[in-house]
């Protein structure tokens, strides 16, 4: 079934004009917190597929042990390594609150890695980000954190969650969804047991879901301010089928994260009134980052598998990600009138 059109229209309003009247950073700065001793290609992927997709600034908050490896891939990354392990507490809190007070997305799990000050860190990260309203991606092992501790994401509507089939088994039975839901109900049985986080559960077709009817969800939580909460109880599923290549490799989920958290800061530029006329409320936002950056992602994979076959790594699929977005939303001209998708 085709992303229906209201739903492509809408993503098209919240993609930043390039027509020379905004500035740097108006087009989104991505923050991708991750990178330890054994992971530093995931954040990297996350962070660079940010800035392939269009994001102004894409920045890694990471380990030490991986900040020289992350800082090699690319120049055109910002590496902050404060996530020591013998740091204090209070000084990666300190450290954490100045620069997320600086993004507009942060994207969680790409190499975070399960070690227990890694974790820690994560959980804090997520706290300060929930305080400044910040709209969040969680993949990989920040799914395994929100896993064993729900209270932190819950209610939290301003949160996307973007499971493989062994993390979406773990957290429906984390928030305890009932194995007699159908497999196609399940993504939004979790939404509404979430208190209406958006679920991006990945597959042959991605099931997109965001379901507020539940008694967790919260605008007050999530720092929305939409009036009567009654009326945003909403109940939605979109799939996506947008053909993908053939070949999976470790990587692409890393690549999707940070698609979704690109049309998220462009989300938060056009909450904050950086550009757009403001129609689309921002609880909307996440459900049409996680579509846009989904449809973005899958082209991509396709057009890299065209190219490479068997043969595919996940950094063919980097120069693919703006054809595929000219693909999906049209030319990406936007001089004014001419070429206006």
């Amino acid at each position: 079934m085709p992303v229906p059109r209201s739903i492509i229209k809408q993503i098209k309003q919240i993609i930043p004009p390039l027509n020379g009247t905004l500035h740097k950073g108006q087009s989104g700065r991505v923050g991708v917190l991750g990178g330890a001793l054994d992971y530093t290609g995931a954040p990297f992927f996350a962070a660079i597929s940010a800035l392939r997709l269009g994001a102004d600034l894409s920045h890694v908050i990471c380990s030490p042990t991986a900040a020289q490896a992350i800082k090699s891939y690319s120049p055109d990354l910002i590496v902050h390594p404060i996530l020591r392990e013998d740091a204090s507490y209070e000084k990666v809190e300190s450290d954490l609150r100045s620069l997320l007070s600086r993004l507009h997305v942060l994207v969680m799990g790409p190499g975070l890695g399960r070690e227990d000050y890694m974790q820690s860190y994560a959980r804090l990260a997520l706290s300060i980000a929930r305080e400044q309203a910040m709209f969040v991606v969680l993949d990989a092992d920040a799914l395994y954190m929100v896993g064993k501790e729900l209270p932190l994401v819950k209610g939290y509507c301003r949160a996307v969650l973007t499971p493989n089939v062994v993390e979406f088994k773990r957290l429906s039975e984390s928030a305890g969804v009932s194995p007699d839901v159908p497999t196609k109900e399940r993504a939004g049985e979790i939404s509404k047991l979430l208190g209406g986080v958006v679920v991006l559960e990945k597959g042959p077709v991605d099931l997109i879901a965001r379901d507020t009817t539940g008694e967790a969800a919260s605008l007050e939580a999530s720092k929305l301010d939409e009036g009567d909460e009654e009326q945003q109880r909403v109940r939605e599923v979109v799939e996506v089928d947008v053909e993908g290549g053939l070949k999976r490799c470790g990587g692409q989920g890393d690549v999707l994260s940070g698609t979704v958290g690109a049309m998220l800061a462009w989300g938060k530029c056009y909450e904050d009134g950086a550009f757009g006329d403001g129609s689309i409320p921002a609880s909307r936002l996440p459900l049409l980052a996680a579509v846009g950056g989904s449809m973005v992602t899958r082209t991509s994979s396709r057009m890299a598998f065209q190219l490479q076959g068997r043969g595919l790594v996940t950094q063919d699929m980097l120069p693919q990600l703006g054809k595929s977005f000219s693909e999906v939303f049209g030319e990406d001209l936007w001089a004014g009138d001419k070429g206006r998708l």
